[in-house]
């Protein structure tokens, strides 16, 4: 449609010969455009190979992204994309491996500024927190220009706090983070042989099972942690002609259908262990998860010895089951806020179990979740609201935000009574509604107040209310808590693993009015005056939110509010505990991640290279790896033991480096996720080189390692976090040709 083309940003491409998505490509059809990038082969190793066809057979996230703006109404399955009538252009930049660089999510921007896209909308992602990195900043700039960027937030949450993505940082993107579906289409089994209603199963297609089959449970315990986690005992039957039962726990789903195949298991039923229930991708198994009342039930009645069989019905099984957490945050949706305390995510919307299109090799339709499916939503909805003609003066990014933030929905932590709103770091301001925002007649602004951290405190905010109805409106003012969020353990500087507990000690606020009314066209400001909550452990970095509530008879507007109750610059960056690998670090190791014991000397042949070990527990804005004299006089701050006390603390000036080995700006930090291997940096010197190539002579070192606090001046070394490695001799062969070094996440 003329209105609109929002920009299909698939990190994959698109399946475009689907019929939900025109059935073809260019033209008139519903795909009118895009480009590749990469190609199908491409990795971070491999040249890219772009061409102008976008086309994507691989594993479908684009064409379910896709499917999510514009799938073609009037189906047998019901489903219709938030925009149908808008056009689509798909620009890829992953391959096949799902591997993709800045550099292509760069060009793949530019070139639908360059196609003259209204709306650009990007599935992709990785752990940031910068609104200072290189697809932030461009993503950013193109939306001041008056296009409206969409990113998806993350799919960490478990990494807990401060944990924002790259680009959805992006200082003026719309950042998008996911809620559960409130009805999912879902499968059932019938149960023989005991009296129960049917079992739903978490998968839009019937498992493809024939007959009528027994079941078996791996273990008769249902609350086993590590059921089938192991190889089966040598007593267990063949199972190629049951249906097995087993508990989710603290394996990979991969591992136990993997011990169940080796006993002959060809289907299983993974019962829930409250991590959640939802449609889980298990590859080429015939496998689906059930809820955990329902594999308690047939773990109970096997241990009883009573036969039961499973049947699945191939047509006619298909339910719509009501989610328990439906329109709460998703269970995998990441924690912001930025390092530069902005309010990440800003909004969010449906992501959790979502039915779309996939390729049509691939079965033409699936159920997936992540960001990755609330970003689009969010695309659709800024399609609808430029369709209604409520964007003017080339001002489209900053009011569709505002819009979706002040006339959407706050969410609720969970739905147990007095449950607390969850905190503006996970949610943004809240469950967009397109409905308000394209019709109400009251216009908020802004939509998100930022009263920063205790050092640069901003005590004192304007909220503005116009009244663009054509009757009079009395309005009424309040303030609604959000839970606050204790970021940071008190007692190894690292952050709470998600999901994050809520407390309230919350924030208060001084309105200067309460109660107004407004004509037709009238307009009034709100002052509203922010004290932050005082009984708070500053040490655990308090992140506190809620909202300023604005209602008439007929409309429900809010304005969102998020600080931090102490100062960041207070937060430690480099880790110096024994936490996360049982020995201390910052440490050297060997190639096999072993702490170098005794002499440290190095001839760079084989594997006889250096490798600096280290975590990052907050984001910096400067990380730098030196190499310095050994008897460099200077006093470390991270391991100042052995140190004379009258030496210097080091700062990012007037040290005299022998090089510099590694740095990098605005980084962020390591993961603290038990699931997640991203918990830290192994800086592996394959070669004597300085980063600039250059050749290190023969001699004695020792590395430096420096990281800027946030805030923190340069210059000022009580800014500046260093660790002085041990004394290191460097007796490299003459033969040695000059190399690159490798930055491993470990």
């Amino acid at each position: 449609m003329a209105y609109t083309q929002p920009a299909y940003h698939s990190p994959t491409g698109i399946d475009y010969n689907h019929p939900l998505l025109g059935g073809g490509f260019g033209g008139n059809h519903k795909v009118i455009g895009g480009y590749d990038f990469v190609g199908d082969n491409y990795t971070r190793t491999t040249p890219e190979v772009p061409d102008p066809d976008p086309l994507e057979q691989c594993f479908g996230h684009g064409t379910h992204v896709a499917g999510i703006i514009g799938a073609n109404p009037g189906n047998e399955f019901n489903i219709t994309g938030v925009a149908y009538e808008a056009s689509l252009s798909s620009y890829r930049v992953f391959g096949c491996s799902e591997d993709g660089s800045d550099d292509a999510i760069v060009k793949a921007l530019l070139r639908g500024v360059e196609d003259n896209q209204d709306i650009l909308t990007l599935s992709l992602g990785e752990p940031g927190g910068w609104t200072t990195s290189t697809a932030s900043i461009v993503a950013s700039r193109i939306a001041a220009t008056g296009k409206i960027v969409v990113v998806a937030a993350g799919n960490q949450r478990t990494s807990g706090p401060w944990y924002a993505s790259s680009p959805a940082d992006g200082l003026n993107v719309i950042s998008v983070a996911s809620v559960e579906s409130n009805t999912v289409p879902f499968q059932t089994a019938l149960v023989h042989g005991v009296q129960h209603n049917p079992i739903v199963y978490a998968s839009f297609f019937p498992l493809h099972v024939n007959g009528s089959l027994p079941i078996f449970a791996t273990s008769n315990d249902t609350s086993v942690i590590n059921d089938a986690c192991n190889p089966l005992p040598d007593h267990t039957p063949d199972l190629s002609s049951s249906v097995v039962v087993v508990r989710r726990g603290n394996c990979t789903l991969k591992d136990k259908l993997d011990n169940i195949a080796i006993k002959g298991g060809k289907v299983a039923l993974v019962y829930d262990n409250g991590h959640g229930f939802e449609h889980v991708d298990f590859a080429n198994y015939t496998a689906a998860l059930i809820q955990a009342a329902d594999g308690e039930f047939l773990v109970q009645t096997f241990a009883a010895g009573v036969p039961v069989n499973l049947t699945f019905p191939q047509t006619g099984g298909l339910v719509n089951f009501a989610d328990p957490m439906g329109g709460l945050i998703s269970s995998f949706s990441s924690y912001g806020p930025s390092f530069d305390l902005f309010l990440k995510p800003a909004v969010a919307a449906p992501g959790g179990d979502i039915l779309s299109t996939v390729p049509l090799h691939l079965g033409g339709l699936d159920i997936q979740s992540g960001t990755s499916m609330a970003a689009p939503s969010v695309a659709g909805c800024a399609a609808l609201l430029v369709q209604a003609n409520r964007m003017m003066n080339n001002s489209l990014l900053s009011d569709a935000r505002t819009l979706f933030e002040t006339t959407g929905r706050p969410v609720l932590s969970n739905y147990t009574n007095g449950a607390s709103l969850q905190t503006a770091a996970s949610q943004g301001a809240g469950l967009i509604n397109v409905y308000n925002a394209v019709h109400y007649k009251t216009i908020v602004t802004p939509g998100e107040l930022l009263l920063n951290d205790t050092t640069h405190f901003q005590r004192n905010h304007t909220i503005t209310i116009r009244n663009t109805g054509s009757s009079l409106q009395t309005y009424n003012v309040s303030h609604a808590p959000a839970g606050t969020v204790n970021t940071i353990h008190s007692t190894n500087s690292s952050a709470i693993a998600g999901p994050v507990p809520l407390n309230d000690r919350s924030a208060s606020v001084e309105l200067d009015q309460t109660s107004f009314t407004l004509p037709p066209g009238g307009m009034t400001t709100l002052l509203a005056t922010f004290t932050p909550p005082t009984d708070v452990d500053r040490t655990t970095f308090p992140v506190y939110s809620g909202f300023i509530m604005i209602k008439s008879n007929t409309e429900s507007l809010h304005v969102t509010y998020l600080g931090l109750a102490a100062s960041i610059k207070d937060k430690q960056i480099i880790d110096n505990s024994d936490t996360y690998f049982g020995f201390p670090i910052p440490t050297i190791v060997d190639v096999a991640g072993n702490v170098t014991k005794g002499a440290l000397n190095y001839t760079f042949a084989d594997t006889s290279i250096p490798s600096l070990l280290f975590r990052l527990v907050f984001g910096t804005p400067k990380l730098h790896l030196d190499l310095v004299d050994v008897d460099i006089k200077l006093k470390p701050t991270l391991n100042p033991a052995g140190f004379a006390d009258h030496l210097p603390i080091v700062s990012f000036e007037g040290v005299p480096t022998v090089g510099s080995i590694f740095n990098l700006n605005w980084t962020a930090r390591s993961s603290d996720a038990p699931d997640n291997q991203n918990t830290g940096i192994c800086i592996q010197m394959d070669k004597p080189i300085f980063e600039n190539g250059t050749s290190i002579p023969n001699g004695s070192y020792r590395f430096l390692l420096r990281a800027l606090r946030v805030t923190g001046n340069a210059s000022n070394p009580m800014d500046v976090e260093s660790w002085l490695g041990p004394p290191m001799l460097f007796n490299k062969s003459e033969s040695l040709q000059p190399g690159n070094q490798s930055h491993l996440p470990v």
